[in-house]
């Protein structure tokens, strides 16, 4: 018979890599939020699920039940191989488990094959990662990057986080840059999933002496930072970086590929347009419509990016305890990374 296993006894075995976690839901069910690493193994397609839940609603639970048998029958072989071929320890859950995950375990447990199941659910886990994030104790002391738009600081964050030292890159968890043209060539996530990749972040690296992140606003794209992280700013390490305005531009370019994606940038550009003086405005939206990308970026670093981020330090009143003046990133990371390696001398 299969065992229910608590989201405390879930994590434990996850943060041992002992665990294969597996979501029963519905695809869309799965793309909107999970349990990070999670496969999608679902009992029943979108489709299906519309189907069943249609019956359920307007005819009666015994009949949703009998449809549900129905198509669970035709797919069973195929189904219960892709459990089998999954090796080690697992783990299934669905929305609140209930139906799906329980059929999904006794079904399995008759094939002989062993799985746990998550009490509650998805729908638990949420709820206690919520908590987690209002109340958990985060000790490591912060090391923030500050600097104006352009000069590298997610450049810089995975590259230390590729060379081992403890990183949260925020802006890649909420899947957007966190300005107007964040989105572009990116699939920005919603706030479920920020907290849950967030809330593994800060299980690995919560024994670590200092973390590093970047100052970023309360929100980014679609998601708002917890306290928790807010909090940690006010006694950080910071970190200023400063490149020339050239280079600025070209890692910008580098990032967004705006031949890539001409008009998100139009599109992205109109929500700022009327921010900035309408002679350099009507420049800058010439400039991206010939595609003359530099001189664009340029302008927009000149007369709306600096004048923001200069107010918003000011608002923080942040001092820096660094100052990195570099030509260009890699300057930049080699002068990160020596502060961050004496600081855990």
């Amino acid at each position: 018979m299969f065992q229910d296993i608590t989201v405390e006894d879930l994590m434990k075995l996850r943060q041992k890599g002992e665990l294969t976690t597996i979501d029963v839901r519905s695809p869309s069910e799965y793309l909107d939020s999970t349990i990070p690493g999670s496969l999608n193994i679902p009992l029943f397609s979108d489709a299906e699920r519309a189907e069943i839940g249609t019956l359920y609603k307007q005819v009666s639970i015994e009949a949703a039940k009998k449809r549900g048998l129905e198509i669970v029958s035709a797919k069973l072989p195929a189904f219960v191989q892709q459990f089998a071929d999954i090796s080690g320890k697992k783990a299934l859950f669905c929305w609140r488990g209930g139906m799906r995950s329980r059929t999904t375990a006794t079904v399995l447990s008759l094939m002989d094959i062993h799985v746990y199941r998550l009490a509650g659910g998805y729908r638990a886990y949420r709820k206690w990662v919520v908590e987690q994030l209002e109340t958990m104790v985060f000790t490591p002391r912060a090391v923030v990057l500050h600097g104006n738009t352009g000069t590298g600081k997610t450049a810089i964050l995975k590259r230390l986080k590729q060379d081992g030292f403890p990183v949260l890159d925020l802006e890649s968890m909420a899947g957007h840059r966190g300005s107007i043209f964040g989105e572009i060539g990116l699939k920005a996530h919603n706030q479920r999933t920020f907290d849950s990749l967030l809330m593994d972040e800060l299980l690995t690296l919560r024994r670590e002496r200092h973390v590093i992140f970047e100052a970023e606003s309360r929100r980014i794209g679609k998601i708002v930072l917890p306290e928790l992280i807010t909090e940690k700013r006010k006694n950080a390490v910071n970190v200023l970086i400063e490149l020339p305005v050239e280079e600025r531009v070209r890692q910008i370019i580098l990032n967004y590929e705006p031949w890539k994606h001409h008009e998100a940038c139009l599109k992205s550009f109109q929500q700022i347009k009327s921010r900035i003086h309408t002679p350099i405005a009507m420049e800058i939206e010439l400039c991206l419509k010939q595609e003359k990308y530099e001189p664009a970026v340029e302008m927009l670093l000149k007369h709306y990016y600096d004048p923001r981020y200069g107010h918003a330090a000011t608002q923080n009143e942040f001092t820096p305890d660094f100052v990195i003046q570099a030509q260009n990133v890699d300057e930049a990371y080699e002068a990160v990374k020596r502060i961050v390696e004496n600081l855990k001398a």
